[in-house]
């Protein structure tokens, strides 16, 4: 009988969700709104809507499979409680539900899970984590037991493989590379209250950042210069670059130089054999990819130098937080 995995990617929009094989394809797939469920007390209905959603899905494949694992990639995903903890964009607390002394929110989203799935294991991490996993097993690093993912998306996300285990640290929480702080004078403020974090420069919005500030400082002919700057996106950058922009190829250098210093930095700590990068900046192609080359060149120890290939990840971007996610149910059906 063939075997199959849910992969469930949870946004703060929408839940998307597929049955996937031991290849990474991709026999059906749904979705059910995340934002409908938007407070904590919701939380119990979006389970059983999720769940309902994903029995549904699982009866209308025409042939019999049997159900090895769920994966489950969300923010502030505990891979080792099987917890979703205090997440930015879910289940908050309704006006008239909340409580000043209690900023902490525990979700138990695997057990919550396995409840409604008789025998079958859960397994929880966050979405770069759940990235990492699907790169590992269908993907680029393929193969690879020390390697590095790197999501460039709206921030910068990542998940830390050596020899060939995924390392989430003590608490479940390890791998924020997007987090490590850069420090350059007068940091950038950055989501989770600090300065001068990596993802404030290296990631799409880093790169509009960075837009507005060199459209600000510098007085040279820009394409971007005939976009309102608060509109500027980094697909704006690119396509700029693309055509000659100067100004536009500086903002890729800039933000190139910043990861690609971060990256020598990491090589030097855990000596990987391969970086992945993913997500939509990461397809800028030689825009990004030269500088931070030649960054981790330039600033890597000797000993390291030309040892870790930079690769772009071949995971498809429409599959690939599903494919994560359905890796990580694979993993579950022998780790848990």
């Amino acid at each position: 009988m063939k075997k199959l995995a849910i992969g469930i990617d949870i946004g703060g929009t929408n839940t998307a969700f597929g049955l996937v094989d031991e290849n990474g394809d991709i026999f059906a797939e749904s979705v059910i709104s995340t934002e409908r469920y938007k407070y904590f007390s919701d939380y119990p209905q979006y389970i059983t809507a999720l769940c309902e959603a994903m029995h549904a899905l699982c009866n209308s494949v025409s042939f019999e499979f049997d159900l090895i694992g769920i994966g489950i990639g969300a923010p502030n995903a505990n891979y080792h409680t099987g917890e979703i903890v205090t997440p930015a964009n879910l289940w908050k607390f309704a006006p008239d539900e909340s409580d000043p002394r209690e900023e902490r929110r525990v979700f138990h989203i695997a057990e919550d899970i396995a409840a409604q799935f008789d025998g079958v294991k859960v397994a929880v991490t966050n979405d770069a984590n759940a990235a990492t996993i699907g790169e590992m097993v269908f993907g680029s690093a393929k193969g690879v037991k020390d390697f590095l993912m790197v999501t460039l998306g709206t921030g910068l996300g990542s998940g830390f493989v050596a020899n060939g285990e995924m390392i989430y640290g003590h608490d479940g929480f390890a791998g924020e590379l997007g987090h490590v702080i850069d420090r350059r004078e007068n940091g950038r403020l950055c989501g989770c209250g600090r300065k001068g974090c990596l993802e404030t420069y290296c990631s799409a919005t880093g790169v509009t950042r960075t837009a507005r500030e060199f459209l600000e400082n510098r007085t040279d002919d820009s394409l971007l210069r005939a976009i309102p700057t608060d509109q500027i996106t980094s697909k704006d950058v690119y396509d700029a670059a693309v055509k000659g922009d100067k100004l536009a190829q500086d903002i890729f250098d800039f933000t190139g130089t910043i990861l690609g210093e971060a990256l020598a930095d990491f090589i030097a700590f855990s000596s990987p054999e391969a970086i992945v990068l993913f997500g939509g900046l990461a397809k800028s192609g030689d825009y990004i990819f030269k500088p931070i080359q030649k960054a981790i060149d330039d600033n890597v120890l000797p000993i390291y130098k030309g040892k870790a290939k930079l690769l772009l990840s071949e995971l498809k971007d429409a599959d690939a937080a599903v494919l994560g996610a359905s890796a990580l149910g694979w993993e579950a059906k022998s780790r848990l």
